[in-house]
């Protein structure tokens, strides 16, 4: 009897025991998702979860009441939920994946749902919708959600998302952006993703979460890049940098996608437009028939090897302006942006006739003559973006010198070879003085020890230029420049986070920082991503 125990206790040792047998490794507490709201962590009744494949976040609709000051009610024969907040009124039912915003039908992936009794909601959506920003740190797997309150977000139509550009807007919250360049595929789309919309639609995702991951809440994307279109437009082509021709259609429309997810995650959007590039090679033959150098090609100009739209042809500056209100008009972008693209800095532009046959204020000199032709399309271009949007964001992109010391008692302490006002004939001083832009930025992408254009001067120089205008101040940087063989002050990623550092004296006249481009941060050069979060508190 003794010897059938011990048999028993020892079969009975064995099953308890063969889980730990079949596995050596230390059980791990599953991770918990944590949120923050402006720094201090949310309470939730029930730990946050995340729904697979697509990737959203839900939480119990207490966290939305009692932490974001926004009313609740739950109708439970419709199994419906409505959240409101000021003049917001969101309208969930479970089983639909139509949300009701004031009014106006949207779809998401995932809606409000009934989970053992308990009411969840997606986060994100609910949280943009009520003007808050919204960041997901995987590494720490925490959510921080930031309240923009000087903003009055409304329902998120109108001039933008709500983060920046509404009607109540008196002040903006500090912009992070990186440009985002179609010409040549550089960032998005990729060559291989020509005619294949499912792809093109995953990398932009893709490239959008992983910008908001190291601190960007902006992008600049452009969407001319050769007086073609990343849109449906009655004025200019297809471009060709989305299926392979110009002048093919994709099955989508990708400014509308870009939009849409862009403020899905609280993010700005700048519509960005090279004005004067028409092509970036002289052959015609690949253009499509609507192109500007086939239906008016009085109006190029070809320098080097870049077709040019001659500034000094009035009607040939409304066609341009007439472009960029086709986006105003038709999408709700948070900006207008325009590049550094009006003259070429080198070379021969072949301008004589148009100069004498287009100076109807006799102007006496050719140069001024070519200012005057950019001042004016500056000051129109802004007059019709605010007639149609008055908050919407209007801002340039000039090349980060505006005129040596050496050629003007008020330029800055550098000795660049190319200058805006001299080589592009971009006067952007008189631009901020006038008020025609809401926003320059700088391309200031030398490093603090070049000695011809020192990073610091060049930034003391363009606080001096903003200050007490009305025109907001971005700084432009060269991650790109990173890791340069033949420039040893570009070896250190540190250069980049010394710039950040040396911006922060003017905090209350730089109002931002662009990093070109959005590839160059992915790419993490010389480890520069993990410095980023470091600054950025990720």
């Amino acid at each position: 009897m003794k010897l059938f125990y011990r048999i028993l206790y020892t079969l009975l040792s064995i099953v308890l025991f063969l889980p730990v047998l079949g596995d050596t490794s230390f059980a791990k507490e599953p991770t918990v998702i944590r949120i923050y709201l402006d720094g201090n962590q949310i309470n939730s009744e029930a730990a946050p979860y995340i729904i697979p494949k697509v990737n959203i976040t839900m939480v119990p609709l207490t966290v939305i009441t009692k932490n974001l000051g926004a009313g609740a009610s739950w109708e439970q024969n419709t199994k419906t939920a409505t959240i409101t907040k000021s003049d917001l009124t969101l309208i969930m039912t479970v089983g639909q994946k139509n949300v009701l915003v004031n009014g106006q039908s949207i779809s998401l992936d995932t809606s409000v749902q009934l989970i053992n009794g308990r009411i969840v909601v997606p986060l994100r959506f609910v949280s943009n919708q009520l003007g808050l920003l919204v960041a997901w740190n995987q590494a720490l797997q925490t959510i921080n959600l930031q309240s923009n309150n000087d903003i009055d977000n409304g329902n998120g139509s109108g001039n933008g998302n709500g983060n920046g550009n509404g009607d109540g807007s008196t002040e903006k919250k500090l912009l992070n952006g990186a440009w985002v360049s179609t010409v040549y595929n550089l960032d998005w789309p990729s060559s291989g993703s020509y005619g294949k919309s499912a792809k093109q639609q995953q990398e932009y995702v893709q490239m959008l979460d992983e910008l908001q991951a190291v601190g960007m809440n902006s992008v600049f994307v452009q969407v001319r890049p050769s007086a073609d279109s990343f849109y449906k437009s009655a004025l200019v082509p297809w471009s060709k940098y989305l299926t392979g021709k110009q002048g093919l259609a994709p099955d989508y429309d990708p400014l509308a996608f870009m939009i849409e997810e862009t403020h899905k995650r609280g993010m700005e959007f700048h519509a960005w437009f090279n004005p004067f590039r028409a092509n970036t090679e002289v052959k015609t033959e690949n253009l499509a028939p609507n192109h500007v150098a086939i239906t008016h090609p009085e109006w190029i100009v070809t320098s080097g090897t870049i077709m040019y739209i001659n500034p000094g042809i009035p009607d040939a500056r409304q066609h341009i302006i007439d472009v960029i209100m086709e986006v105003v008009n038709n999408y709700d972008i948070d900006g207008v942006h325009l590049d550094d693209y009006f003259y070429p800095s080198s070379g021969i532009f072949a301008d004589d006739i148009t100069y004498l046959t287009n100076n109807s204020g006799s102007i006496l000199n050719k140069e001024d003559w070519r200012r005057d032709n950019i001042n004016q399309f500056v000051q129109q271009l802004g007059k019709s973006i605010h007639q149609s949007k008055p908050k919407l964001q209007f801002g340039i992109s000039p090349f980060g010198v505006w005129r040596n010391l050496a050629k003007d008692k008020s330029g800055s302490d550098t000795k660049a070879s190319v200058t805006a006002y001299d080589s592009m004939y971009a006067d952007v001083r008189t631009w901020i003085k006038q008020d025609w832009i809401d926003y320059v930025v700088p391309q200031i992408y030398w490093s603090l020890t070049f000695s011809a254009a020192r990073y610091d001067k060049l930034v003391d120089w363009w606080v001096n230029e903003v200050k007490g205008t009305g025109v907001d101040l971005y700084i432009g940087h060269a991650p790109y420049k990173l890791g340069s063989k033949d420039a040893a002050d570009w070896s250190n990623a540190q250069e980049i986070i010394n710039q950040l550092i040396y911006n922060e004296q003017y905090s209350e006249i730089i109002k931002g920082d662009i990093f070109f481009s959005a590839n160059h941060l992915r790419k993490n050069p010389l480890g520069l991503i993990p410095l980023l979060k470091s600054y950025y508190k990720l």
